[in-house]
């Protein structure tokens, strides 16, 4: 009875060891270096997709970040010149002033002993004058003497340069000389038109020389985006090309700008350069400090687009399987400089009409 159960069992294990045999795989290619090559009726064949890859005009469009800032020459922090109290403030928030708009009035001791030094200086270069004259008159009756007049000249020439100076002085501080008078409080006043964007004067506040400026005047109705450009992209970017600005508050607004400046210095860390772009901002719509979205105008260009799943991956570098004949496949590396969409825009590595693996070639992998 044993032996008539046992028997079927050893026929049984005798039939699954030879069907195991006869399924036992072959190899489905040939390996000789980068080519692989498939039989005649590889069941593999029938898995790969192949397209024959053509150049086409390709319009680029390059997105990056940016951030507002004011114009550099439209901007002013308002600081006094002098250490002094503040007394009086001309302005509030929101203001609009113009050119020599006052700003604050502050009482200086420096200031005082500046008007002093205008006059002074004014008195002895007027004093200095009427000396030299009165030596040229000497000369020419015949009592004076060249030397005296040659002195008088000198001492006039200084006196006078002292005296620029100190009017020059003055000058920068928006201080007219010739309305100066002696002990009167210093109007400090705006350099440039534009509203009053920071207001932090408080009457009777004692401020230092090198204290922080008290009032930014600034003029928005154009700004600066500057936007961060890649090395690789900037080949891209021309002065004068037409930029679009996303606000994040505001998606359906387009703001338009114009590239005005690309910087010449590539920041060694990001492998980026700079770009200035100048937007028009009469609606007020940019705010310095804002990070906005860039997109930088389509260019037209020749290139070649491959499908993202003909491109494959390996330890970090980017290659596909270019047709060989029927059965013959070549892996081929190749260079990027993006993507758009479903697609791979082709740097270098590959020419028009190769027959590439569009489709399926991640089955050839095991071959490698």
């Amino acid at each position: 009875m044993i032996k008539k159960f046992l028997f079927p069992v050893i026929v049984f294990l005798v039939v699954s060891c030879n069907h195991a045999t006869v399924n036992k795989e072959t190899p489905n290619y040939t390996l000789k270096g980068d080519t692989i090559i498939l039989p005649e009726k590889s069941v593999l064949k029938e898995k790969l997709k192949t397209e024959i890859i053509k150049s086409e005009p390709y319009r680029c469009k390059l997105t990056t970040t940016g951030i507002v800032k004011a114009i550099p020459n439209k901007y002013a922090q308002i600081a006094s010149p002098f250490a002094g109290r503040i007394i009086k403030s001309f302005v509030k928030l929101g203001q609009h002033v113009s050119v020599d708009s006052p700003i604050f009035e502050i009482s200086s001791p420096a200031f005082f002993e500046a008007g002093k030094s205008y006059y002074h200086a004014k008195q002895e270069m007027l004093l200095a004058e009427k000396q030299m004259k009165r030596q040229q008159d000497l000369l020419k009756n015949g009592v004076g003497v060249q030397k005296d007049v040659e002195e008088a000249s000198v001492s006039y020439e200084l006196s006078k340069r002292d005296y620029e100076n100190c009017v020059a002085s003055l000058k920068v501080f928006h201080v007219n000389p010739d309305e100066l008078v002696l002990g009167q409080p210093l109007i400090v006043r705006s350099p440039i038109d534009g509203e009053i964007i920071d207001d932090k004067i408080v009457i009777g506040q004692y401020i230092k020389e090198d204290a922080e400026p008290v009032a930014v005047v600034a003029e928005l109705s154009k700004v600066w985006v500057v936007g961060q450009v890649k090395e690789k992209d900037i080949h891209a970017i021309h002065e004068s090309d037409e930029v679009g600005i996303k606000i994040s508050g505001m998606p359906e607004v387009t703001i338009t700008g114009k590239v005005y400046h690309i910087s010449e210095v590539l920041d060694e860390e990001s492998r980026s350069l700079q770009v200035f772009i100048e937007c028009n901002n009469s609606d007020r719509n940019l705010k310095p400090g804002m990070y906005v979205t860039t997109q930088f105008a389509e260019t037209t260009n020749s290139a070649i687009l491959l499908p993202s799943s003909s491109v494959l991956q390996m330890e970090g570098s980017s290659f596909v399987f270019v047709r060989l004949g029927s059965n013959k496949y070549f892996r081929k590396p190749i260079e990027t400089s993006g993507t758009d969409k479903d697609r791979v825009i082709l740097k270098s590595g590959l020419k028009e009409n190769e027959e590439i693996v569009s489709q399926g070639g991640f089955y050839l992998l095991e071959a490698i």
